[in-house]
């Protein structure tokens, strides 16, 4: 009960379509969503192949928790080679696809092969057939959805690639019905398997082991959301609520391609009872016109906001969130939020990650006020700091690879600054390729450390010690000290497991601190029948980690690889709260010692056997485990 147990796999090669049963182990080893997508991509997708050839995979599976009722369990993870860090790619994402295909009968969706003309894959319940999207093919990723819809059913969930992914864009997503699966470049392995979309409904009912203990659960915890002042901010002003505060208490918010600490230009000159016009105090109540809550939230953070007049109209969009003030506002110096609606919706459409996009234009300003960008070389659009309408213009260039700054940006910053050099690598601002989230770790050291050491490349969500490491306490720890190095090894560890454990249930992190670690047992045996400790479950989210670790050793990602950008290490912050602060190259290798060892890994950031041993994976240990530390 509680699992359905079939896998669905899809050759867009031989198109064939075939159900297999998922291995009796996996469902206490791994136990869902992400844990049993990692599994599947470290055995059957190899580590050094081609992210763009047809021996990579994309793997889908929605959380344990997913269908059940239970407040905020939203989340579905999929994971691929990642063509923009050549690692491990995953990307959780809260939308209606998981659930409609835990509700056609399927745990885990396995895409393989290539297609030599652009399709569709459209489930429905054991309905599964391989479609032609020939027609499709060219159309942005909400528009495809939108006909999708209309030629099969407004019930059916949509995922969907835009130009961007078309054209294999390395910071291209996928569009799931106004929600992304967006970093590490997904968008790019579908459009070279010319897979423009998938289109799932099911009518079956989810199974639950208890379903009476369920009902009592989902009605506890509904009350526990309900009351938390949390919800409160997060459904009046959305994930951005904290902008104004991260500007000017601690002064982490990085602005101007990461060359201020907090937003200088418009702090600096706001006269009282003014606000920024990125803040969602100042634009909620000016641009929104309704919400799209993720499936089960009952603390929706979703606004949709229109812009019906001027410059930038039509634009509407489910956003803007806290990290897209950043990618599309302050790190382009930009205050304009009807400039922020207009772009995201672009990158929504489009098909990219907006975070990425954002920041590889900041680069491609600062290399333009540098004087290492010509207007020849931005066939002329004027790319200084602030200038919205050039944004606008060039995301559609960016996806389509139009003229030689289309060219130049779409895959990224750092493949920009290889091809552009003239020492614009100093400040390409990426961690193994993927351009970082809005917190300015020169200030922030165990998010410095998080960063570097992800397995994913620059991400905020895999430790998630943000909210830790800027308040000082969150759930066991205290007295955390964000300007220290110390103990943070140990803290980056914990926070992965159990942010794993998080994607592996399909929990939203926005939860995470009411749900913490211990409303998870008595969820897991509602809902599975599986009894497992805290304890257990935290080793579940670390086995999963290790896995995911273990494609990248394979892939040959080692020490070199934790590493933080120039700007990072070499230029403090130079005005604010935080003035001052850097992470210097000799405090990241100590972080990275202490970090390791928390692990159980050799120097050489590799797990170790005895680690691998004690975590049940004796077949990776053999294969990629050394020896000590």
């Amino acid at each position: 009960m509680g699992f359905y147990g079939r896998v669905l796999r899809v050759n867009l090669t031989t198109g064939n379509v075939s159900l297999e049963e998922l291995p009796q182990e996996y469902k206490r080893k791994y136990l869902g969503g992400l844990g049993f997508t990692t599994r599947y991509l470290y055995d059957e997708v190899p580590a050094d192949c081609d992210p763009l050839g047809d021996k990579n995979k994309v793997i889908i599976a929605p959380g344990v928790l997913l269908g059940t009722g239970v407040g905020t369990a939203s989340k579905t993870a999929t994971c691929f080679k990642s063509p923009l860090t050549g690692g491990y790619g995953r990307a959780i994402v809260g939308a209606k696809l998981g659930v409609e295909m835990r509700k056609a009968g399927y745990e885990v969706l396995i895409i393989e092969g290539m297609s030599e003309k652009p399709v569709y894959i459209y489930v429905e319940n054991d309905k599964v057939e391989i479609r032609d999207a020939s027609d499709l093919w060219g159309k942005d990723a909400m528009e495809t959805a939108e006909i999708l819809k209309e030629r099969h059913d407004s019930d059916f969930s949509t995922a969907t690639i835009g130009p961007a992914g078309e054209n294999l864009s390395f910071i291209s997503g996928v569009e799931m019905d106004g929600r992304q699966a967006a970093r590490g470049g997904e968008g790019a392995v579908w459009g070279s398997k010319k897979l423009k979309a998938i289109v799932v409904k099911g009518s079956g009912k989810i199974e639950l082991h208890d379903p009476e203990k369920m009902r009592e659960l989902v009605l506890h915890w509904a009350k526990v959301i309900k009351d938390h002042p949390a919800t409160r901010d997060d459904m009046n002003y959305g994930s951005g609520e904290f902008y104004s505060w991260m500007n000017t208490v601690p002064g982490t918010f990085p602005t101007k391609n990461w060359q201020q600490g907090y937003f200088e230009d418009v702090f600096d000159n706001l006269k009282e009872g003014e606000k920024s016009h990125i803040d969602p105090y100042y634009w909620v109540p000016k641009y929104t016109v309704g919400r799209n809550p993720c499936p089960a939230c009952n603390k929706p953070c979703s606004h949709v906001v229109e812009v019906k007049e001027g410059k930038f109209a039509p634009a509407k969009v489910d956003g803007v969130e806290y990290e897209l003030l950043y990618s599309l506002g302050g790190v382009l110096n930009i205050d304009d939020i009807e400039a922020v609606i207009k772009a995201n919706e672009l990158c929504d459409r489009m098909g990219f990650d907006a975070i990425s996009a954002g920041v590889t234009i900041a680069w491609a300003m600062e290399a333009y006020e540098r004087g290492l960008l010509t207007k020849e070389d931005t066939d002329g659009i004027d790319l200084g700091f602030g200038n919205g309408e050039a944004v606008v213009k060039l995301i559609p260039m960016m996806a389509k690879r139009e003229g030689n700054i289309g060219k130049l940006l779409a895959d990224g910053v750092k493949r920009a600054s290889e091809k552009l050099g003239k020492g614009s690598e100093k400040f390409a601002i990426h961690i193994k390729g993927l351009e970082p989230p809005a917190y300015d770790i020169r200030g922030i050291k165990g998010m410095a450390l998080a960063e570097a050491v992800s397995v994913r490349g620059a991400c905020h969500l895999t430790a998630g010690v943000y909210g830790l490491e800027l308040t000082g306490a969150w759930w066991k720890f205290k007295g955390v000290d964000r300007l220290s190095v110390e103990g943070k090894g140990f803290e980056v560890k914990t926070l992965e497991d159990l942010m794993t454990l998080y994607d592996i249930m399909g929990m939203c992190k926005f939860s995470r601190h009411m749900y913490f670690l211990e409303g998870f047992p008595e969820l897991l045996k509602a809902a599975t029948g599986i009894e497992m400790s805290m304890t257990e479950l935290m080793e579940a989210g670390e086995r999963v980690y290790n896995v995911s670790k273990a494609f990248n050793v394979k892939a040959g990602f080692d020490r070199k690889d934790d590493y933080l950008p120039y700007r990072v290490m070499y230029e403090p912050i130079p005005k604010g709260p935080s003035a001052g602060s850097a992470v210097t190259p000799q405090e990241l290798e100590y972080m990275k010692d202490q970090y390791y060892m928390a692990r159980g890994w050799s120097r050489n950031s590799i797990p170790t056997k005895a680690k691998l041993f004690m975590l049940d994976e004796p077949e990776i240990a053999e294969e990629i485990g050394e020896g000590a530390w």
